[in-house]
């Protein structure tokens, strides 16, 4: 959950380095969060006011931890536009030290 968070609080920070720990953890809150949503909302009866409002909220800091793993395995952010690319770089390991920073487990210590 602490993965989660911090990707809420970073919704702005496009520059930067992600590692893969912090994306996968953000998607794996993320689709828990959108069932339990779903599964809320269609009790209610209401399923696209509520599921639209969390895609909504959810969106500016998925795009952020997205583009900060882009940088992470070393390509710019732009590939982001791509999505095959794109869902092929989100699996590669961290680069050493790059043009966007210094490794993220190396900031950890």
């Amino acid at each position: 959950m602490n993965w989660y968070l911090k990707v809420l609080k970073n919704y702005t920070c496009f520059s930067g380095r992600a590692p893969r720990s912090e994306y996968w953890w953000f998607s794996m809150f993320n689709f828990l969060i959108s069932i339990a949503l779903s599964l809320i909302a269609s009790l209610l009866g209401d399923e696209y006011v509520i599921s639209g409002l969390y895609s909504l909220f959810i969106f500016l800091p998925g795009l952020a931890v997205t583009i900060r793993r882009i940088h992470d395995a070393g390509y710019s952010g732009w590939w982001v536009l791509c999505p095959i690319f794109n869902l092929i770089v989100l699996f590669f390991a961290s680069e050493d030290d790059n043009r966007f920073g210094l490794r993220p487990a190396d900031i950890a210590r």
